[in-house]
């Protein structure tokens, strides 16, 4: 007839069978997830030749100097008025219409390059020119775009202006 049994005893792994288990299963890890690694040390190979990581060790060697320094410039009038601006461009860059802005920026763009391309001629415009250049369909194409452009820029958008409110530096 067999004992009963009175007492468990654990079995517990000795120090060195734990870091042989530890290490296998890093091992495991590295090979599971090879490319990423792979991938994770050529950018910091990248950053370190770019210096890049000397920069951020410098930085968090000195973290309170480098925090005080940035509060500082952060609690400056100008920078404020600059994070301000910033959030008014970022929330005007939301509205604008892209699909209608691409082809007058590619107009601008040649309108650009055609100036360039002419600028050193010395050649002066007189009255009759102008006259002769309303004949002239690109012009007048042109004209009728800038003077559209005009007529928006004339109309009244106060409802539609998010700040009404004057910055305190701004002066009326």
């Amino acid at each position: 007839m067999a004992r009963k049994i009175e007492s468990i005893k654990k079995w517990e792994l000795t120090e060195e069978e734990k870091r042989q288990k530890d290490l296998r299963e890093i091992e495991d890890a590295l090979i599971d997830n090879k490319e990423a690694i792979l991938q994770t040390v050529d950018i910091l190979n990248h950053a370190n030749n770019n210096g890049l990581l000397s920069l951020v060790n410098g930085l968090l060697s000195e973290g309170e100097q480098v925090l005080k320094v940035l509060m500082d410039a952060i609690n400056k009038p100008e920078s404020t008025n600059a994070i301000r601006n910033l959030l008014l461009i970022l929330g005007v860059a939301g509205k604008l219409n892209i699909k209608e802005l691409e082809p007058i920026l590619l107009k601008v763009n040649n309108g650009i390059e055609h100036v360039s391309e002419n600028s050193g001629s010395g050649q002066k415009t007189g009255y009759l020119d102008l006259v002769r250049a309303l004949k002239d369909p690109e012009i007048n194409r042109a004209l009728t775009l800038m003077m559209t452009f005009l007529k928006g820029m004339g109309q009244d958008t106060d409802d539609e202006m998010k700040s009404k409110e004057r910055m305190p530096d701004q002066k009326v």
